[in-house]
Parts: C-alpha cells; structure tokens; sequence
C-alpha cells in the first residue's frame, strides 16, 4: 500500500500546455499537471511516483512528477480557496468552487444528460450532439482524477463541441470545480449550459466484476439528473471486436449501470448515419483499437449524443 516514489532530475520537456507537461525523468516517460506543482524544467530535481508503470499498466504507463525540488516548493495557494481537494491526503489543495460563488439551480428542468461509462465514449458523444449547443463536460471519480491529463476533453473543447469542464469531488484541475454530481449539474443549468456530458477521466478501474469498476459513476450521473429534474442518457459501452466474452455486445458495464439507476434512462444504440463525417479528425481511441477495429462502440456512443441532441428539438 505504500508509495512507490524515486527522486530523479528532468532530462526532458517533450510537450508543454498550460495544464500538463510530458517529460522525461532519468530518461522515463513522466507527465507533470504544472497548475498543482508549479513549472517544470530540464534539470529540475524532481520526485516522481513510478508504481503505475513498474505495474506495466497500459493507460498509465508512465511517471507522474510528485513534486518538483528545484522550483515546486512553497507555491501560494489560491486566493480566498478553503475547500480542499484530496483532503487530508500530502496532496491536499484548497480550490474555489462553484458552489461558493454560484447560487444553483433548483432543478434542471428536463436538460438531458449524457452518462458515459468509459471516457473514450467523451469524444463520440459530443461529436453526436454537435456545434451549436452549449455543453458541459462533467469529470466524475471512476478513472484519471486529472481533467487536465485528457487529450481528449481538449480536442473537444478545440473543436468547440464543449465549453467547460468540470472536475467533480476528488477530480483536479478542471476550468470549474464542483463538491459533487448533483452541484455540478445544478450549476450548469444555472450558468446556462444546454447538455452536460458526464464521464470518468482516462483509464478506468476494474476489477472483472460486476460493480467493482469505475463506470458506475454513470449510475451516479444519471440518479443525480433523475433528482434533478433532468433527462438522462445512457452511452451504452457495446463491442463487436473486445476479446473478453463480458464486454461483447452490451458490456457488463453497460448492464450494472441501469441495474443502479432509480429512474427512467434513455437508452440509443442504433444505427446512426454521418457518425464517422461528424468525428472526423477528432481523436477516436478505446483500448487501442479505432473506429475501423470497432465500429460499433463509437457508434453507439455517437448515439447518445444524437440523442441529446434530438430532446433539445
């Protein structure tokens, strides 16, 4: 159970955004979220955690800069924050959330809901639902903690298929945080957002059982919408190409999902013309395979966002 921490120095700066940094660490692949521990640089004298990739795990394969000795330390907080994010853990930071500055909607007043089991299912979905609509991405606990880590949710936003994102509960370094679902709903109503697509982050985690993996944050996105007064949408997770016998056809995921849902859950799955026009040059990506390997998971994901779509008629 403990950390697996190593002291390294940066070889490297491969890619540098404004939220995250490829880089190398004693020439390794590392990933550093540069708005938690301040700017990196070749040379820094750095901490990394190496656990996922000793693990060998293939989303996660790689370092992740713990803090950095050369410039990380004593980095100010941010100004008039006292909710802390990964409270009570080394990692605690204090972060403004929408809650305190926002009064929230009391209800959502039908706003569909997209719930996505698998963050791959993200791009598709907004894709379905389109330009033109004001979206939300909402990051919920289940996968990568980090919004910033998603090559995807930027990819979207460039696109300008999503306008914010939002960082649920223990999820870091969105555009706007959120204490949970619910509040993250109810304020994207109340800031005006049309849809929001809910999701957990890259790599989700799994246990080959029936209710230990992170998707059923899905079940949580759609019970909260249900409360809420919203009209929820469930991106089926289907396969026609996965080698595993549970996640052939409707995943098991998809199936433990709407066993947890309380309420009525719009479920499309169907043939849906103009999905690969409408994806085109967007980043379409699930468990190494593509939209010729597996045509019908991003489909079916397409789907739910067309449905979405089609409620806001």
């Amino acid at each position: 159970m403990a950390l697996s921490l190593r002291r390294a120095r940066v070889t490297a700066v491969v890619e540098r955004l404004p939220e995250l940094i490829r880089c190398e660490v004693d020439g390794a692949p590392c990933i550093a979220y540069p708005r938690l521990t301040g700017p990196v640089e070749e040379g820094d004298d750095v901490v990394v955690n190496v656990q996922a990739r000793e693990l060998g795990l293939g989303s996660g394969g790689f370092d992740v800069l713990h803090a950095n000795l050369t410039r990380g330390l004593e980095l100010p907080g941010e100004t008039g924050a006292h909710v802390m994010k990964l409270p009570y853990t080394s990692l605690q930071h204090a972060v403004l959330h929408a809650e305190e500055s926002m009064e929230l909607a009391d209800a959502l007043e039908g706003m569909p809901v997209v719930c996505c089991s698998l963050h791959s299912q993200v791009v598709p979905v907004c894709a379905g639902i389109g330009k033109g609509t004001r979206v939300a991405y909402v990051q919920l606990s289940g996968g990568a903690l980090a919004v910033s880590l998603s090559d995807a949710v930027r990819a979207v936003k460039n696109r300008g298929l999503v306008e914010t994102a939002v960082a649920v509960g223990a999820c870091v370094d969105g555009d706007v945080h959120c204490v949970s679902s619910a509040s993250a709903l109810a304020w994207a109503r109340s800031a005006g957002f049309e849809v929001a697509v809910c999701g957990i982050g890259p790599g989700v985690v799994g246990t080959a059982t029936g209710l230990g993996h992170g998707g059923l944050a899905a079940a949580e996105a759609a019970n909260a919408a249900t409360a809420l007064g919203g009209r929820p949408i469930l991106a089926v997770r289907k396969s026609e190409a996965d080698e595993r016998e549970r996640h052939r056809g409707i995943s098991h995921h998809a199936l433990a999902v709407l066993s947890l849902c309380l309420g009525e859950v719009a479920v499309s799955e169907e043939a849906t013309d103009g999905w690969r026009d409408a994806c085109e040059g967007l980043p379409l990506s699930h468990m190494g395979r593509g939209p010729d390997d597996d045509p019908v998971f991003f489909e079916s994901a397409f789907a739910a966002g067309r449905t979405a779509r089609t409620m806001l008629a």
